[in-house]
């Protein structure tokens, strides 16, 4: 049986980190964990039952019904992991600015990121998984054998999401997901609980000017380095 590994994929919003995660489980027949489109959930949870306004999160119901806030993960017919959110495919509904915010703002409890990550650790315990977030190389995977910390500018990463969000319609502006980004990134590395720092032993990939191909190789390697 060929060895397996832990591959941790830390970094800024919108740093390609969910591609890049997707494509080595794939290629490698790893299992996928988007660490991201678990806040997203609950931020979403919260939205729709009333718990987050634009400037307040009720807490104390939330940390009451996180043992009802059941997440999992379905591959669906053309291969693609998808999102369920109590029994509900979310993975359009999760994908909005609105959710994405909340989703930053909800990882800021320390609850909140002790439950998810509670669940994170049990999906790793087999090994052959590759996960992408903020904290998984220091929280919730300290000990993976690959660790890789991905960043870019400030105004490329606004720039990809912006194209992004376009192509699927919505109506925004670039000043405004710049806004987004910046405040993101400030909210993730200043938080008090987890927040968002490369790991020691983490390959730092700064992909503001390389193109996928030449991050796709520089990734090959680097997995197939620890499983020798």
């Amino acid at each position: 049986m060929s060895k397996k590994i832990v591959v941790a994929i830390d970094g800024y919003s919108s740093c390609g980190k969910s591609t890049m995660a997707k494509e080595l489980a794939r290629t490698s027949g790893y299992i996928y964990v988007d660490t991201g489109a678990m806040y997203r959930a609950v931020s979403l949870y919260c939205i729709e039952n009333g718990l987050m306004t634009d400037t307040k999160i009720d807490a104390e119901t939330l940390e009451k019904q996180m043992s009802d806030i059941h997440i999992s993960f379905q591959t669906n017919s053309s291969g693609k992991t998808e999102v369920f959110l109590n029994g509900e495919n979310v993975e359009s509904k999760i994908r909005t600015l609105i959710v994405a915010n909340g989703a930053s703002r909800v990882s800021a409890l320390g609850f909140v990121r002790k439950e998810l990550v509670r669940q994170q650790q049990l999906m790793g315990q087999q090994k052959g998984i590759v996960m992408d977030g903020r904290d998984i190389g220091t929280v919730v995977f300290p000990d993976a054998e690959l660790k890789l910390f991905l960043t870019a500018s400030p105004e490329i990463r606004a720039q990809r999401r912006y194209d992004e969000m376009k192509a699927k319609g919505e109506n925004i502006s670039y000043e405004d997901v710049l806004a987004n980004v910046i405040e993101r990134d400030d909210r993730d590395v200043n938080r008090a609980e987890s927040p968002l720092r490369k790991a020691d032993d983490a390959i730092e990939l700064d992909n503001s000017n390389i193109t996928q191909e030449e991050q796709r190789n520089i990734l090959k390697t680097l997995f197939e380095e620890k499983l020798l």
